[in-house]
């Protein structure tokens, strides 16, 4: 049990760094959404749409192939070193060449000029940082960690909040601030954040002894080239609509679906914690005896609190939109939310599964896997978008997440057998599905009865549960 004390701790220390820049946010959605209308708003979310893709291919893999290989090898100094070269080198590389050329491909992606600078200055700054976070990481350094990344969105937030807010209405004195041009503003202050946590991380660069290892080098690149092609096909998955909607439907309805979007970021908050925290806990645990027992057990309680968030969401979702989504116009896609939050959660199932793979060094799977989802997301939203609008994309993340999720696990039960509990996290999420689509169908704004069902569930947790967490609790 000290094993999954350790593997909690770290992620809850994780988990702060991720929900407290969350929540942060959540603090800039209403400001977004209020300044904004839902045209611009979508111009925001499709500047995010392609930093997320560059920052997949800036990284290649290199981030993941550091954990598995920093837990492997002796000499670890050398594999952060690699790993810190290789990114350095190639992303001072393409900067220069994406500088010489900035104009027709900032026209190529449909990006303003100015908004295509500072979309290339924020994507070199957070993969510059990429190996010194991954090595506080696998150094069990999770509170610097969390300090650091705390400062940055503190930045982030505080900007935001003094170019769309303080500036307007106190009409401070600001050289060349143009209030028509609202977003230009929200990607300045990402651009003065990362620069900020590149200061913070500085010591990572200048006190490591510079070795580049070519064998670890060629070593890390080909486990990480299959990792990349399935982060491309991942930020396609959750991407891909975000960036069709605007030529199929409009610039407005794009807003509207990405604003509510935002309303299940709750549960993307709880499996990227999970993910911060597991990730170099697989690794660094996959020797103990009871490995599989353990990553079981974690599957099946990561499942448990997932199902409950849901269930709290969906239950408040009147809420949470009159909170964070404050301008109606946005509310129109609100019943998109119930499905990405399940959608979600498989992904986070998927993610939990993915270990498989990772520790037999057969990444390629999880590039087929993501390749399956990217196409399924591709096809669907090209045919159905047109014809049933923006419901149809919310379905179709659902569905391209829900096969990823079965075939990571039928193949990974025969590459590394785990015993997962099928039948109880089976029937786990059909229950909480099922009270979902009462809550939401039928109690939407009766938060007694919500709450009841939320009780119910919990009742049943530990009515099933009962034997195996008072030994828990016992081993504490």
């Amino acid at each position: 049990m000290s094993v999954l004390k350790s593997f909690f701790k770290d992620t809850i220390i994780y988990g702060l760094a991720t929900v407290l820049p969350r929540l942060m946010n959540f603090v800039l959605v209403p400001l977004h959404t209020d300044t904004l209308d839902t045209a611009s708003y979508s111009d925001n979310t499709y500047f995010y749409v392609y930093a997320a893709f560059f920052n997949v291919l800036l990284t290649y893999g290199m981030e993941t192939a550091f954990f598995r290989f920093f837990s492997k090898q002796k000499e670890q100094s050398k594999v952060y070193s690699t790993t810190l070269i290789s990114l350095l080198v190639s992303t001072l590389i393409v900067f220069a060449i994406v500088m010489i050329f900035n104009q027709p491909l900032a026209e190529f992606v449909n990006l303003r000029l100015d908004y295509f600078n500072y979309l290339i200055g924020v994507l070199v700054l957070d993969t510059l940082v990429v190996a010194p976070f991954a090595y506080l990481r696998a150094t069990g350094k999770p509170i610097k960690f969390t300090f650091i990344k705390l400062s940055n969105i503190l930045t982030y937030v505080i900007l935001n909040f003094f170019f769309l807010w303080a500036i307007p209405k106190f009409n401070i004195e600001f050289s060349g601030y143009d209030k028509t041009d609202s977003v230009k503003y929200i990607f300045i202050a990402n651009l003065a954040a990362s620069a900020i946590t590149i200061l913070f991380l500085l010591p990572y660069f200048l006190k490591t002894k510079w070795i580049f290892d070519k064998a670890i080098f060629k070593q890390m690149l080909n486990y990480g080239l299959p990792v990349m092609i399935a982060g491309l096909a991942y930020v396609i998955n959750e991407n891909f609509d975000k960036w069709l909607i605007p030529d199929v439907l409009g610039k407005d309805t794009n807003g509207a679906y990405a604003g509510c979007y935002k309303l299940a970021v709750f549960m993307t908050i709880f499996i990227q914690a999970f993910r911060l925290g597991a990730e170099p806990f697989f690794f660094n645990h996959a020797k103990e005896k009871n490995a599989k027992n353990t990553y079981a057990l974690i599957m099946k309680y990561f499942v448990i609190c997932g199902a409950l968030m849901l269930l709290f969401i969906v239950g408040f979702i009147d809420v949470f939109k009159a909170l964070i989504v404050r301008d109606e116009a946005y509310w129109v896609a609100l019943e998109i939310v119930p499905i990405v939050l399940l959608a979600n959660l498989f992904l986070g199932i998927y993610f939990n599964l993915a270990i498989w793979y990772k520790l037999t060094d057969k990444t390629r799977f999880g590039m087929y896997f993501s390749i399956v989802g990217a196409v399924i997301t591709i096809v669907l939203n090209v045919i159905l978008l047109p014809k049933y609008g923006f419901i149809a994309a919310a379905w179709t993340t659902l569905l391209a997440y829900a096969i990823m999720m079965m075939m990571s696990y039928v193949l990974g039960q025969k590459h590394y057998k785990v015993p997962y509990q099928v039948s109880r996290i089976l029937g786990y999420i059909g229950f909480a599905v099922v009270l979902c689509y009462i809550s939401f169908k039928h109690l939407r704004g009766n938060y007694f009865f919500n709450v009841a069902l939320m009780l119910i569930f919990i009742a049943g947790i530990a009515l099933l549960e009962r034997k195996e967490l008072k030994q828990l609790l016992r081993r504490r």
